[in-house]
Parts: structure tokens; sequence; C-alpha cells
């Protein structure tokens, strides 16, 4: 801890110099300063006016480097070892303790495991300040006795729920890698293991990729705990809404929270068990520095406060199958005969059965097998149809060599937005009218990758008498009604059916696997099996046809309902090839000889790697160009590109702290070359 007074207060002739408070005058400040080696607390002095406003974790006001900047108090002290004179407090902002002690060491761990400053992980976890909302008083936490411990109702259905849920109730810290079963319960089960851990005195904290997901756990969280009990946190909600529902969970006047993202840092008392819906979903990866991802933020706080952790979804990840390897958490799922109730058929349009009837099913976008499932299910309810983009048609290429079409002002890939409209480029927007082909000289273009708009067009023409409904981009539905109706979708905008899905196509499968990504199999299969998990059981005439061969694994993995034996597959190359999380990794972005320098500097663990660095493509400092916040302008005059840095997964914490460091050093040298660092980032490819 730096003892460091900063700069002196700055007072008007003639006025009197402030008293020192009487007891503990000195205040601890994280200032709001995200520059890497002033990533430490500064020592000031608390004025006796300020005393009794100055408690610990307040927000302030402080004279840094000459400037008033925000800060929060960390703690008061009776001495300061800073040889010198300390400067005052200028003000408190608030006396309202927003920085509680839990906050400070997880911001601090977080900051840590991310080669991050304190300043950006607190900018992440408490929200702004809404003055009207603070002086609102809080109703008091409800009363006891607690909730009465709810019956266990669909964790019946997994070989050990129950022992999960009595571990939780006994106050005991299980933890689970979560595989659900498919149906639409699964937010019933998540709120009955939070009125588990609500029976016991304790609380609990539920994180969720979309609004969509945290509606319906909202939902089955009031219906079990009953009103006033828990609140609801997203980025949908207006400013002073927001910090008002905060401030309940801080103060303690509910004890249950549940959210999106920014949720995995909220204040919830007496922690007992933490759940995160669908930990594969990018959604959970925080786009700010320094880049955290909720999986990893929970996990600390469950090891920290001892609290039970459920992570899991329909699917698995290679990150959560490295967490059951370690035995840091145990499989909870359901057994084959209870599966085989609960999974639709699914049928491969490319398997050899299929093409031996239809030959064209291997290039089709619509094969025979996708039109008769449709066909026969619109007679029992609707049917969903899953397409990996949205818009019209998201790229078209030439219609001679079907080369893809490219702006001339940026290289940006071309698009259609209506049947009849203009071609634009979907990065820059530039109208692309007398687009000559540079490899063959066309001039014709063909759809290369078809959106969802013109999939409802398709099938509208194919099925006439189907009401047809798109949800994606910023029309996503909520629910869909029992009615027969061909519903299009992107993935994650699948809207829950009443009764569930009679069918469910999902198309493009190419579009997915054929990413270049390390994680296209298991994001293609944990898309695949969120939109199959809405289609009724088998038993019901339930079928999901996917448009792919039937011999690649993430597909023969749908087929199976087996996404563990896939993520341990996954996991096992990972670790023959050496990437995450079989090994930890950080990436370098920026300027070329900006990246070679700073690898240089670098003082890394026994064990390490540097692969690169290589070019990489526009936009490859992410948050659209932006950087981190602390990185100052990009140069004009170098390519960019990328290094990765890898090490033995035990080597991860000298890893991040030698990265911490040369931060620290090219920001006390005032560098202003942009330059990010990422750990563990979810693009490696």
């Amino acid at each position: 801890m730096s003892q460091h007074g900063g700069p002196r207060s700055v007072r008007r002739a003639g006025q009197q110099p402030p008293v020192p408070a009487a007891d503990l005058p000195v205040a601890r400040v994280a200032v709001d300063v995200p520059l890497a080696h002033l990533d430490r607390p500064f020592d000031y002095l608390i004025p006796a006016a300020l005393s009794d406003a100055a408690t610990p974790g307040c927000r302030v006001r402080v004279r840094f480097a000459g400037k008033l900047t925000d800060g929060y108090l960390l703690e008061r002290a009776a001495a300061s070892g800073h040889p010198g004179r300390l400067a005052f407090l200028q003000r408190v902002v608030s006396p309202e303790p927003v920085l509680t002690p839990e906050l400070a060491w997880l911001a601090r761990a977080v900051a840590d495991r991310y080669a991050g400053t304190l300043a950006d992980v607190l900018r992440l976890a408490i929200p702004p300040r809404h003055a009207a909302a603070e002086s609102k008083p809080t109703a008091e936490a409800k009363p006891s006795p607690q909730p009465c411990r709810p019956e266990p109702g669909p964790w019946k259905r997994y070989r050990a729920g129950a022992a999960f849920l009595t571990a939780v109730a006994d106050g005991r810290a299980p933890r689970a890698a979560w595989s659900a079963l498919p149906g639409n319960d699964w937010p019933e089960a998540i709120a009955v293991a939070v009125a588990t851990a609500a029976s016991a005195g304790r609380g609990a904290l539920v994180v969720v990729p979309e609004a969509g997901d945290l509606a319906r756990v909202d939902s089955a969280l009031t219906a079990l705990l009953g009103p006033g009990r828990h609140v609801a946190l997203s980025a949908d909600l207006g400013p002073a809404q927001r910090y008002s529902r905060w401030l309940a969970a801080a103060r303690g006047a509910v004890r249950v929270v549940a959210g999106t993202r920014a949720a995995m840092f909220a204040p919830a008392r007496d922690l007992g068990l933490v759940v995160l819906w669908d930990d594969g979903d990018d959604l959970h990866s925080e786009r700010r520095s320094p880049y955290p991802h909720a999986r990893e933020v929970l996990a600390l706080r469950a090891h920290h406060d001892g609290a039970a952790a459920l992570i899991g979804g329909f699917s698995r990840t290679a990150e959560m199958t490295q967490l059951v390897a370690a035995g840091w958490a145990r499989p909870l799922g359901a057994d084959r005969a209870e599966l085989s109730n609960r999974v639709p058929a699914v049928r491969a349009a490319g398997d050899d059965s299929e093409l031996a009837r239809d030959e064209a099913a291997r290039v089709a976008r619509l094969p025979s097998l996708a039109l008769r499932a449709a066909r026969e299910a619109l007679g029992r309810g609707p049917v969903l149809v899953q397409v990996p983009r949205r818009g019209y048609i998201a790229a078209i290429g030439c219609s001679r060599c079907r080369r893809p079409c490219r702006c001339t002002e940026c290289g940006g890939p071309l698009a259609l937005h209506a049947e009849h409209g203009p071609v634009n480029c979907r990065w820059c927007g530039h109208p692309a009218a007398g687009w000559r082909c540079p490899r063959c000289g066309g001039t014709g273009i063909r759809a290369l990758v078809t959106g969802a708009r013109r999939t409802a067009e398709e099938l509208g023409r194919a099925f006439p008498a189907a009401a047809v409904r798109v949800s994606g981009g910023g029309e996503v539905i909520g629910r869909v009604p029992a009615a027969p109706a061909l519903v299009v979708a992107t993935p994650g905008a699948e809207p829950a059916a009443d009764g569930g899905y009679a069918a469910a196509l999902l198309l493009d499968a190419w579009a997915l696997l054929g990413r270049a990504d390390l994680r296209a199999g298991e994001e293609a299969l944990r898309r695949w099996m969120n939109a199959a998990a809405l289609v009724r059981p088998r038993g019901e005439g339930g079928i999901v046809v996917v448009l792919a061969d039937a011999g690649l694994p993430a597909v023969q993995a749908l087929i199976r309902w087996d996404p563990v034996t896939q993520a341990e597959r996954d996991l096992a190359e990972r670790a023959e090839l050496g990437f995450p999380p079989a090994v930890r990794m950080a990436s370098v972005t920026g300027d070329g000889s900006v990246v070679r320098e700073f690898l240089r500097g670098l003082e890394l663990p026994d064990g390490a790697e540097i692969l690169g660095p290589v070019p990489v493509g526009r936009d490859a400092h992410g948050d659209g160009g932006r950087g981190d916040a602390s990185d100052g302008a990009p140069g004009d005059d170098d390519t960019a590109q990328r290094a990765l840095v890898r090490v033995p997964r035990t080597a991860g914490a000298p890893l991040a702290h030698a990265l911490a460091s040369a931060k620290a050093t090219r920001s006390a040298r005032k560098d202003p070359r942009r330059l990010r660092v990422q750990i563990d980032p979810l693009e490696l490819i």
C-alpha cells in the first residue's frame, strides 16, 4: 500500500487551513485514475468538518495532480507512513458506504487476475451515483422467519439434485457443473436453488446472459420467494431505478440479486450461492478493461465467501470441463433414461439415408427433410427456424467466381439490406454501385450468407398458408402461442413457445462451424442445443433438423444430446495444442513496433512462450477501435499486430503480474501509443 499523500491542497489567500479530524485522521483513498503506475491507494488527511461523513466505502473528491478527482475512501487510519505533508480531502460526495470491504477485495482480486487496475474494475462494479435515489430510504429487510425451504421440484429429475440442495440448505459450499435438461423449467430450477439458500439465511446471486433470460428468472423468483425479496439488475433500467435496486442489495434490504453481466459484482449480503446460466455465451465476457468473465468473477466470490456455486446450461464449455477435471466442481445432470424422455428427435440433413433420398441435401439450404419436417409439424404447433445471421443478405459474392464482395473504400464486406435495395458496406456504409469483381471482372452478385429477414421471405413463399414471425436484432419476441406459425430467429433471440415447438430447423450450420475460431464447434453446439431445448420431447412428436454433415463431432453431440463428451474432447485437443483453458494465455494487440517493444520489457515466468506477433485485421483493438481508456491514440505509420503469451495454468498469477508491471512502466513513461492487453480472451484465432 502506498503512503504517498499526493499534491498539497491549495487554499485561497486569507482562508484558514482545515484542522485534521481528532480520531483516525488519515484516509486511504482509491483514486479514480486508470493509469497502471498509479494503481495503489493514496493517503489524505480528513478535515474535522468531514469526519462524521467520511465513512469507509464512501465516495470522496480529492485533489490529485492538480485536478479534483473522484475516489473511494478505503479505510481510516491513525497515522500515515508518508514522510511529507498530506493533502486534505476536498469533499465527501456522499456518506453512503458503496464500496464494502467484500467488494473492495473482489475488485482488487479481479484487477490482479486480469492485469488491470482497481479503478477500471470499480467502474464496472459500482453504478454511477443518483442523488435522488440515494436520498430515498430503503425498505427494511424482511423480518424473520426466513422463507421456508421449498420442495426440490425440477431437481428431482437430476441424480444429485436433492443432495446439492441439502448441502446448500446446510450452509455448505457445493460446486456443480449443471447439465440442464431440455425444456423451459430451468428458471424454476434456479429459483428453487436460490430459495433454498434464502431459507438458510444466506444471500444469492444469479447472472444470466440476456434481458429475456433475466425476465424469466425474475418471474420465477417472484413466484417462489414472493414480492420484495429480490431485485433484478440489467442495463435496460434507468439510472435511478438501477441505483435504487443496487442500494437495496448493498443496504441489506434484499439478499437475492439477479441480473445480466454487470450483476456479477452486485453486493449481495451473506452470500451463500452464486448461479451462472449458460456460461458459454460471450455476453458474459466484459467488453471493457480489464475484460473479466462472469464465470471467473463468480468463482472468485464463491471461493472467498464459502458459497455454493451452480454453473451450467444445456451445453458444456471446455472451461467448466477443466474445473470439473481439477476437482473444483462436480457434474450435476440427469441419467440417460430421464434425458431420453425429455429430448426431441434430432436428424441431420446430411446423413447417409437422407442423401440417398435427396441428393441435393448436401448443398440445398432447405432440403426436402427440412421442408417435410416443417410441413408435418405445422399441423401440431409452431416451428422454430434458427438462422445464424440477422438482416437480409449479410454477405454477397461474385455470381461468376463466388469471390466475396469487398468495399473499395475500407475493404469491408458488402451486404444487401432489402430485396431491391442498394448494396452497401457493412463496415463504413459506403454504397457499392457499379461494383466489379477484381478477380474475374464480373458484375453480378449472389447471396453467400442469408439473413433472418430473407429466410422469412423464402419460408413465406414455401408455406403461403403459415404465419411467419421474425425475432432478432431490435425486434425480439418474448413468447409465442401454441398456434401453428414459422418463427425465424437468430441465436439468443429464440422465443419460448407455449407447450414447446413442434419442430426446429437449424439452418446454415456451415456459417457457425466454418468460422476461424477456436470455439467454433463449441459455440455451434451451444446455439443448437439452446434452440433444440425449446422443442417438445420426441414422445410428443418433437423433431430437430440440423442442416449439417452428420459425421461432424458437434452434430453427433447434438444427435446424442451429449455435450459433456464433446467438451471433454475439446479440452483434450486444446491441452494437446496448448490453448486455454488447458493453459493461461494473454493477447497483446497494437501497432507492431509497440507490441514488440512491450514484449521485450516483459519479465515472464518460467515456461512462458511468445507466439507472434502477426498482423491482425480491422478493428483488432476491439471496443470499436477505442482500445483501453488509458492506452492513448493509435499510430498511423504501423500495422496492427498481435502476439500471444502462453504459460502453464499454474503460472497464471505471475503472468498477470508481469503484464501489469509492464503496463505500469509504459504508463509511467506516458507512452501515448495504444496497446490492448487481455488475459484469456474469448477470441484467439
